[in-house]
């Protein structure tokens, strides 16, 4: 392939551009210093001086199938000569095509699918329905999460971000399971997972079964540091949940299509197989290549609404340019066998590759993860845990870009997701290029 080129002008322009309009979320906006991608194509980004960069963070973890994969590009196009926007209200081919072929890969008891503009309204209108349907009102979720940046997920979320916009009601959390920094003085999974089961019942009982609608969890926590959950832990929440009557809303926006090697997490066989009564799912439906997300509808819940309205909608809801990008991806996914890449990339190589490079240097204190969905939490000391700092973090930010490849990094760990259609070979340079800044940051 021949690399692009690009105008050095043009790089400079975008620059300033952002500097002096663009509003940024999550920072001190006086302090950014923004990364100015000029293309993307597969695995790799380039900047403007035609440097080539592997995208080892898939954006926000939501780049399942790559950059410009050419029969999403072709069907977005496509579309938009057909039919560019259509009300909700009215029926459309290509939503129904794209809520079919999702359907057939949850299979189960699920019947429907709302779709939403992202993943945080997913979780808002997952929380409604559970809420609708049980008459009652408190929602539980886990410290470790992050469910979005509306009014009940960003407080459904558990870590800093839901602190200085707590203005939704309703919510009440938990310690999920996670043996490297044990809440619970646990010394094995199975510890872990008894321990943290026996919290959350407690926990259940002391807000008051009878007011809790749903438990919202992500099958698989991402942003909070790929925390897969030990044997018998999701096994447990279903009973927990069908004990007192509560729905479980297992929340699938970055976990999802393809990212451990399955359509769905509850679907890998680490995690037994458990089926929720709602799921929400975004980003790896379609790559984010138009913004799009929705909720996953099990029959019982659909059901309850064949004769009372549900009070919720979008303008948006099922846009035919990002409905016709989820079919693509999808059926692009199937036939080209993405999901199976990486589970096999996951197992075979990146998974055993990343246990090499903590064997190696001391700085890894745990690998964690699944097909491509992978962190290294990284530390001062491996005996004490104790998290290497953010100016640690920074170097290693620092040095893998100049190396090539673009990191995602949260707090003091380095998640590796690679989009699910990563090759052998572009695996392997990327640890060689972990290897050599790791080395190069102990030194």
């Amino acid at each position: 392939m021949t690399e692009p080129t690009f105008e050095r002008a043009e790089g400079d322009r975008a620059y300033e551009l952002d500097r002096a309009h663009v509003f940024h979320s999550w920072s001190a906006q006086g302090a950014l210093t923004p990364f100015v991608p000029a293309r993307g194509l597969g695995t790799t980004l380039w900047d403007y001086d035609g440097k080539a960069y592997l995208d080892f963070s898939s954006q926000l973890v939501n780049l399942n199938i790559g950059h410009q994969h050419p029969r999403v590009v072709a069907a977005i196009k496509a579309q938009a000569d057909i039919m560019t926007t259509i009300a909700p209200a009215h029926a459309n081919i290509v939503r129904g095509e794209a809520a079919s072929r999702i359907l057939g890969r949850a299979g189960g008891h699920f019947s429907r699918v709302f779709f939403t503009n992202g993943g945080a309204d997913a979780n808002e209108n997952a929380i409604r329905m559970a809420r609708l349907v049980t008459g009652r009102d408190k929602v539980l979720s886990t410290y470790r999460s992050y469910h979005g940046n509306t009014g009940a997920a960003v407080v459904a979320t558990g870590d800093w971000r839901r602190i200085p916009n707590e203005f939704a009601r309703g919510h009440a959390h938990f310690f999920g399971p996670f043996l490297y920094r044990t809440e619970f003085w646990a010394t094995t999974p199975e510890q872990e997972s008894e321990r943290a089961l026996q919290h959350l019942e407690r926990v259940i009982q002391s807000e008051g079964a009878s007011s809790i609608a749903a438990l919202l969890l992500e099958t698989l926590p991402g942003t909070a540091g790929v925390l897969v959950p030990p044997p018998g832990y999701l096994e447990g929440v279903r009973a927990l949940a069908d004990k007192y009557g509560i729905l479980l809303i297992f929340d699938e926006v970055m976990c999802g299509f393809g990212r451990t090697g399955d359509w769905f997490a509850w679907q890998n066989p680490v995690f037994a197989g458990v089926q929720p009564d709602l799921v929400t799912f975004a980003k790896g439906v379609n790559s984010g290549y138009v913004p799009t997300g929705g909720v996953i509808i099990s029959d019982s819940i659909a059901n309850a609404f064949s004769d009372d309205v549900f009070p919720g909608g979008l303008t948006y809801s099922g846009h035919p340019l990002a409905m016709a990008s989820i079919v693509a991806t999808l059926d692009a996914m199937e036939d080209e066998r993405i999901v199976e890449n990486a589970a096999t990339i996951g197992a075979d190589i990146l998974g055993p590759g990343l246990a090499e490079l903590a064997a190696k240097h001391p700085i890894i204190g745990e690998v964690r993860g699944v097909g491509v969905f992978w962190a290294l939490d990284l530390v001062d000391d491996p005996e004490t845990r104790h998290p290497v700092s953010g100016a640690v973090v920074g170097e290693l930010k620092g040095r893998l870009m100049a190396a090539g490849l673009l990191p995602f990094t949260v707090d003091n760990r380095i998640h590796v997701v690679p989009p699910c259609i990563v090759s052998a070979d572009e695996v392997t340079r990327a640890l060689t290029i972990y290897d050599e800044v790791f080395t190069a940051v102990e030194a």
